[in-house]
């Protein structure tokens, strides 16, 4: 008698093949088999001819510190997701020695958007080396599958102490960095991230201590990641990163090099396109790179006090280390004004925000009065009034007391060149950035809105090719054992989902984090359930949270 057996369900299986209609039956948490004749089963679900397909395996997620006091890295596991990496970019809270903690978190709340009072009320600092953390997260249980970068930001700092973000490491702070990344291989980790993106900055606009690395420390940083012969290298790509030199990398390392963020840029579309071409050419000449895109278009809310689009210009320094009360002033210094714009228009420079004002709309006023404003954008009320689109907002949003919510499209807006980036060979749909950036936007459902916006609405894949994409795809790009495909030996991590209807609802704001902080969430359509290694987690209602955390801290990864 197994476990549970799911009957009547159309199966995808993961691995992009057509699907089969049968019954899947699992026993001690893995697929045991799968065919019109499974036998009994303890639990039994009529599937009534849904899709049952692998849970999604989200591989940009930013949960780190999150986790400690939500297990159930909520809201992911109500929208399909049933594994999760973590340590994206290298922004991770291990290893952390005390006397860092409250720099660490206060540059989460800037480059990841955190609430600093829930990140202070919420942390459980109850570890200190990367080791520590991941035996503090199996301690407590995870109600999701969860594997874990090595952050290069973290270690440098552990190294360099207050001189990560202010100089180049020495050979000898190198060695140690090394040294620190092989034991967090040996303790599990999924591979080595980091960052060079000029928009990532710590508080008070301090770049991230990875920004400050050179070519020879992140070298040998990848080499000492892959001597085990596994592991992934992750970066978040700036201005100065080439392409050539992280073939290189992968060339040095033979492992795999994820690149992100690659999303298009109306006004600059032919960075992507050659950032990938390149990525092609790496791939031919037997060095494995991916360009890790959106199936989502990149977009915010802001106001005054956090507009983190702005953060890669240089000119916006200054107001990145204002303190809050000195804000009005430096908004309406007509010299930083001018530099602003001037940054605004250099080709060529990665940034989140394009100079495309059209994309910015007035999405909620603070005075009534101004009602007749909300929902339009920006270029045009600036066009109206004879003034520059940035001038408008800044006065605008000085009148407001800096408080009106303005909501931002970035990039990643156009479907047609979206669509070639999510069909190109060696791109891999990821970025959702769950767990970060909570007050800003949401994207954690990325994957019901590939099955759902890109699949049936569009037709971009055919519902198995988006399922591979979402799930053995991923598994195979970063070793995961045994995820990602239904098969018997998996894991049963398994989605039920309606493919007529499958969807993410509208973004919602709520108050639910700790010291009661908002951020934006949404529900999923068109799904009935969730397993993670076969226990019931989510179904049409929502999250399920009556029985023991089912998830694991994968510790063990193919070569």
């Amino acid at each position: 008698m197994h476990d549970l057996v799911i009957k009547n369900a159309v199966i995808y299986d993961g691995s992009g093949e057509a699907p089969q209609h049968a019954a899947l039956a699992v026993s001690e948490g893995r697929v045991a088999e799968i065919g019109s004749d499974v036998g009994g089963g303890h639990e039994v679900v009529n599937a009534e001819g849904l899709a049952l397909a692998p849970g999604i395996i989200d591989t940009h997620t930013h949960y780190d510190a999150q986790v400690t006091w939500d297990p159930w890295l909520d809201p992911s596991s109500r929208l399909g997701v049933t594994t999760v990496v973590m340590g994206n970019c290298g922004f991770t809270v291990a290893p952390c020695k005390p006397q860092h903690r409250a720099a660490t978190a206060r540059n989460l709340c800037n480059v990841e958007g955190m609430s600093i009072e829930a990140l202070r009320e919420g942390m459980r600092w109850e570890f200190e080396s990367f080791g520590h953390y991941l035996d503090h997260l199996e301690s407590r249980g995870v109600g999701l599958n969860v594997a874990c970068f090595a952050g290069h930001s973290s270690i440098r700092t552990w190294v360099m102490g207050d001189d990560a973000t202010e100089r180049a490491a020495t050979p000898d702070e190198i060695a140690a960095m090394a040294d620190l990344v092989r034991e967090a291989m040996a303790a599990g980790a999924i591979g080595f991230a980091t960052s060079t993106f000029e928009g990532h900055n710590g508080a008070g606009g301090v770049p991230m201590p990875s920004r400050l690395a050179k070519q020879d420390e992140l070298q040998a940083l990848v080499v000492a990641m892959a001597e085990g012969d596994r592991g992934t290298f992750m970066l978040t790509r700036g201005s100065g990163s080439r392409l050539s030199f992280l073939e290189s990398l992968a060339e040095m390392a033979r492992r795999p090099v994820i690149v992100a963020a690659l999303l298009h840029n109306p006004l600059n579309d032919q960075t992507t396109r050659r950032a990938m071409q390149k990525i092609a050419e790496a791939n031919s000449r037997g060095h494995e790179l991916y360009g890790q895109v959106s199936c989502c278009p990149l977009t915010l809310d802001f106001t005054l006090y956090n507009p983190y689009m702005m953060e890669a210009f240089d000119s916006w320094k200054p107001i990145m280390e204002a303190e809050p009360e000195d804000l009005p002033r430096l908004y309406r210094d007509p010299e930083l004004r001018a530099a602003v714009k001037a940054e605004i228009a250099e080709p060529g420079k990665i940034t989140a925000f394009t100079g495309d004002w059209s994309g910015i709309k007035v999405a909620e006023v603070a005075n009534p009065a101004n009602r007749d404003k909300e929902g339009r954008d920006t270029a045009d009320l600036a066009a109206e009034a004879g003034v520059d689109p940035l001038d408008w907002i800044l006065d605008f949003g000085l009148s407001e007391d800096m408080k009106t919510t303005f909501a931002s499209v970035l990039l990643n807006a156009d479907s047609q060149a979206v669509g070639k980036l999510l069909s190109d060979p060696y791109s891999t749909i990821a970025l959702s950035d769950a767990g970060a950036h909570l007050t800003f936007f949401c994207d954690a459902g990325f994957g019901l809105n590939l099955y759902g916006s890109w699949v049936r609405e569009r037709g971009l894949f055919s519902l198995e090719r988006a399922i591979y994409e979402m799930t053995g795809r991923q598994a195979d790009i970063y070793r995961i054992r045994g995820r990602g495909r239904l098969r018997p030996g998996a894991w049963a991590d398994m989605m039920l989902f309606d493919p007529t209807t499958v969807a993410r609802s509208p973004n919602l704001r709520v108050h639910d984090l700790p010291a009661g902080a908002s951020r934006l969430v949404y529900d999923a359509k068109g799904l009935h359930g969730v397993w993670v290694n076969g226990s019931h987690i989510a179904d049409a209602g929502g999250l399920i949270t009556n029985g023991a955390l089912p998830g694991m801290v994968i510790r063990k990864f193919d070569s």
